[in-house]
């Protein structure tokens, strides 16, 4: 399968939001990957329904929302009518964690797992083939522009690992301090949906940011 590519919206002009909306739509890109947070489980409080709902009704992508707040089981339905085609929860944040993803699922979306940085791979094992996707948290989560921990890269694959031994069919993605210099390693490792933030809305031409991380191609670096 060729990658994926999840600009997320964390870090554009958010006084200018259609119109970068309509750039993600314009571009190669695959998703928006929508961070919310509450302010309580990150240090930092993003989008409410409202703005993601308004998100959906410009965007012909789908939206892959990630959450990064506590007791999320409260608003999964929630997000579901504001238009999360994709779904993820933290292991950290889920006392009832195959409920949580079971819930998501029944409401007709992907459910993905997120994990922090110092969270290990290993605690995912009774609920991999239950997943859709796992989400790699490559910086603390909380704010955008932070510096990539290098130690993703051995989480990575031992996550192909885990999913290759219980033939689960999950994606791999990748969040924080994503860009143009180590996406082709993550690739390597094992990712197919890389979230790139700062790298995009930071640069000259966002839509060619985007493009040269859609055109990486694997089989050429391996060979």
């Amino acid at each position: 399968m060729k990658h994926l590519i999840a600009p997320s919206i964390l870090s554009a002009d958010f006084a200018n939001l259609a119109d970068d909306v309509e750039m993600i739509n314009e571009s190669s890109a695959d998703w928006f990957h929508v961070d919310v947070m509450d302010g309580n489980f990150v240090p930092n409080i993003s989008f409410g329904f409202p703005v993601i709902a308004a998100v959906n009704h410009y965007a012909k992508k789908p939206l892959d929302v990630h959450l990064m707040i506590v007791d999320p089981d409260r608003y999964l339905e929630d997000f579901k009518k504001v238009g999360a085609k994709v779904l993820t929860v933290h292991y950290e944040a889920c006392t009832h964690l195959h409920r949580t993803v079971s819930k998501i699922k029944e409401l007709g979306m992907k459910a993905g797992v997120a994990i922090n940085p110092h969270t290990p791979v290993s605690v995912l094992e009774d609920i991999i083939t239950d997943v859709d996707l796992v989400l790699i948290m490559s910086v603390n989560p909380g704010f955008g522009g932070q510096k990539f921990i290098e130690n993703t890269y051995n989480k990575i694959k031992a996550l192909r690992e885990l999913c290759n031994k219980h033939n689960a069919e999950v994606l791999i993605e990748v969040d924080g301090g994503v860009n143009k210099h180590n996406a082709l390693a993550l690739l390597k490792a094992g990712a197919d949906v890389l979230v790139a933030g700062n790298a995009v809305f930071s640069a000259e031409d966002p839509k060619h940011e985007i493009a040269e991380l859609k055109k990486l191609n694997i089989e050429v670096f391996q060979a």
